[in-house]
């Protein structure tokens, strides 16, 4: 999916911390392993790989070559921002500890007072999310908080 038509000022595609990457670093191939409450798993430098021009950090040469095969199925959804803050038409950070898997999809929320209300109601909050999905990332401009995307540095 190609968001070209996407004003410059809107909010990059994926989530991307500027010092650690996308999902602030942590290894999302490792989440699929954890059980829920569980700690994220922390990404190496070493073991990277770029995708939609963000870096992903990976904690095993396993899991990094498990993105590689299919990124669509480890990716977090609405680009690895906050799925509450999504379903209420806007975009923020997360914290990579406020996760859930549901029907083998990974959740990110901002917080924890937020994943816990998503997983009050996982359904709508999905189903309202998906419905602003990819819109959503052009209302930073009219708050003026838009997500400056970052270089790659090799």
């Amino acid at each position: 999916m190609s968001f070209s038509g996407l004003s410059f000022s809107a909010d990059p595609e994926i989530y991307s911390h500027k010092r650690l990457g996308a999902v602030k670093g942590v290894d999302v191939v490792a989440y699929f392993s954890l059980n829920p409450g569980d700690s994220a798993v922390e990404g190496k430098k070493e073991y990277r790989h770029i995708w939609k021009d963000t870096e992903w950090r990976f904690a095993t040469p396993d899991n990094r070559d498990a993105f590689i095969e299919n990124p669509e199925r480890y990716a977090p959804q609405f680009g690895g921002y906050c799925a509450f803050a999504a379903a209420h038409n806007f975009t923020t950070s997360i914290w990579p500890d406020s996760w859930i898997i549901i029907d083998d999809k990974l959740y990110l929320n901002h917080n924890r007072t937020s994943a816990k209300k998503f997983r009050k109601s996982p359904e709508y909050y999905i189903e309202k999310a998906s419905k602003n999905w990819p819109t959503v990332l052009e209302k930073c401009e009219r708050r003026k908080k838009c997500k400056k995307p970052f270089k790659i540095k090799s």
